[in-house]
Formats: structure tokens, C-alpha cells, sequence
């Protein structure tokens, strides 16, 4: 079992991948790795989810995901302000042997799956700054940069800065794209107007 303490920030680009590639390109950054991510979010069978903020149902979430060969099952938590700020977050890995038998340990304990997001990720990197680029499938295109770099970047702050410095076309009205937040929102909304 892992615990990851850091950071993260996360905006959507304006556009396509192609302009944000040109750019780093052009600014010497090379790709560094590339992978494909599955996550299967399960909540307590429990939850009135439609009577629900989306926020409070993605905190009682746990993941089982699947990148690349690895296999694990994830709990997140978050700080958050009152204008969506991500403050600070941890995660927590397990190490599971099957995708299907973290989805049967899930289920036995009382969980039910909610949504699944699966995204198509490739990393950039120049001078120990990385960056990932994030082609979420069905959805937005996003980068997300975290503080566990070996950059020096430790603060939300300076990793704003820094993804401002490269000039890419992002919008700049949300640093903290929630993805899971945003797919559970359609979700939701979609399940309310089908009952109608």
C-alpha cells in the first residue's frame, strides 16, 4: 500500500492537443511516457445520490483502476475551499492482482459503481518540469501538473505560474478541473431528467 501526499493542478485546454504539442515541441519539451488509465468509481450502495451535492458523493468514492498493467484500488481525499481550490490531497493505493477481483471485494462490502472515466495520457517533460496531457475519453482535453515533481515546485502557486509562463491555450478561470466531479454532474443530471 502506497500514501501520496501533493498537489495538483488541472485545466482544460482550449482547443486540441495539437497547438499545446506544437508549443512544448517548440520549447524543447519531450514526451516521457505515454499510458492509458480506466478508473471505476464505486460509492456506498447506501447514498441517495440524486438527493446529493456531487462533491460530498465523490469523497465516499473508492476507485478501482488500471493503468497500464497495474491494478489498484484508490481512495482519495481532498481539501477543498469554498471556491473549489484544491488545498491539499493524499492518496492511498492498494496493489490488487485483477481488475475483476477488486470489483467483486468492492461490491461485497457494500459499494455500487456510479460512473467509470477512461483517459488516454501522455507526459511531457523539460528540466525535471512535467506535465501530462490528459485526453479524457468522451470528454475534455486537460493538463494536469502535480507538486511531486522533482522541479522545486511545491505550491499551487508557482505550478500556476509555471503552466502560464509556457503560453499554451488553457482556460485560466479554473485551475482545479475536477474531471470525476464533472462526469458524476452529467450522470446525475442525465438520471433526473430520465425519471421525469
Amino acid at each position: 500500500m502506497s500514501v501520496e501526499k501533493n498537489n495538483e493542478i488541472t485545466v482544460k485546454v482550449n482547443g486540441s492537443f495539437d497547438k499545446v504539442i506544437e508549443i512544448l515541441l517548440s520549447k524543447g519539451f519531450k514526451i516521457t511516457d505515454e499510458f492509458s488509465c480506466e478508473d471505476i468509481y464505486y460509492v456506498p450502495k447506501s447514498l441517495e445520490i440524486n438527493n446529493m451535492k456531487i462533491r460530498d458523493i465523490i469523497k465516499n468514492a473508492v476507485i478501482v483502476r488500471k493503468v497500464r498493467n497495474d491494478k489498484v484500488l484508490v481512495f482519495k481525499k481532498k481539501k477543498i475551499d469554498e471556491n473549489g481550490n484544491i488545498l491539499s490531497q493524499e492518496k492511498i493505493e492498494c496493489n490488487i492482482s485483477s481488475i475483476d477481483d477488486g470489483k467483486m471485494f468492492i461490491a461485497s462490502i457494500g459499494y455500487k459503481k456510479v460512473m467509470e472515466i477512461a483517459e488516454d495520457d501522455v507526459s511531457y517533460s523539460k528540466d525535471k518540469f512535467k506535465l501530462t496531457l490528459k485526453n479524457i475519453r468522451n470528454g475534455d482535453n486537460l493538463i494536469e501538473v502535480e507538486t511531486v515533481n522533482e522541479d522545486g515546485l511545491r505550491t499551487v502557486e508557482e505550478l500556476k505560474q509555471k503552466v502560464l509562463e509556457l503560453n499554451i491555450p488553457i482556460d485560466t478561470s479554473n485551475f482545479f478541473v475536477k474531471k470525476a466531479e464533472e462526469e458524476l454532474e452529467k450522470i446525475i443530471r442525465k438520471n433526473k431528467t430520465s425519471t421525469l
